[in-house]
């Protein structure tokens, strides 16, 4: 079975500059730099899912409305028990994003992680950091879409497939719906 999650993808723009970025943190913090084309951002992670349940997953993807949104990455961190050095922000787009994603996700029967929405995107692995590094400039990131992903591991890292990509819909934001809906 496969390993599927629901994700943002920075457009390749974006993820030049975030590659670069890991680049310059791997000098201070030594570590893995992610490679450019598996720079995400997770909204949930599902896990092992047979193909009925990646069908009821797609499903609830099909019932959330977004309007598209920048993200600004602003800020490095740094969580050692893991060693993972990451670039994240603070969104209320994003958080609702996921928030409504996961609502609907729990509603459908998935068994999805506790812990509170932490919205960041891995640059390094296996760092080390003394002190993080501090942001030399935010990072605008134009969200647009979401996609849902299967993954499979390998001693080079993880390879990703993307089952299906759900648009942000402009019209939603200017017939005066804000936030998102899920239903």
């Amino acid at each position: 079975m496969p390993r599927v999650f629901f994700a943002v993808w920075p457009d390749d723009a974006v993820a030049k500059t975030l590659h670069a970025l890991a680049g310059e943190a791997q000098k201070r913090c030594q570590g893995r730099v992610m490679r450019r084309e598996t720079l995400h951002l997770t909204l949930a992670f599902l896990g092992e899912v047979s193909e009925a349940r990646v069908a009821e997953a797609r499903r609830v993807a099909d019932a959330v409305v977004a309007a598209p949104f920048d993200f600004v990455l602003d800020r490095l961190g740094y969580w050692q028990h893991n060693r993972i050095l990451w670039a994240g922000g603070v969104s209320p787009p994003l958080t609702l994003l996921a928030k409504h994603l996961n609502d609907g996700l729990r509603a459908a029967g998935f068994r999805l992680d506790v812990r509170p929405f932490v919205a960041h995107l891995t640059l390094l692995r296996a760092a080390r950091c003394g002190e993080v590094p501090a942001l030399t400039a935010p990072v605008a990131w134009p969200v647009a879409e979401f996609a849902l992903v299967a993954s499979k591991l390998s001693s080079q890292g993880a390879s990703y497939r993307t089952i299906g990509r759900w648009p942000l819909a402009a019209g939603d934001a200017a017939n005066g719906v804000s936030g998102l809906l899920v239903g």
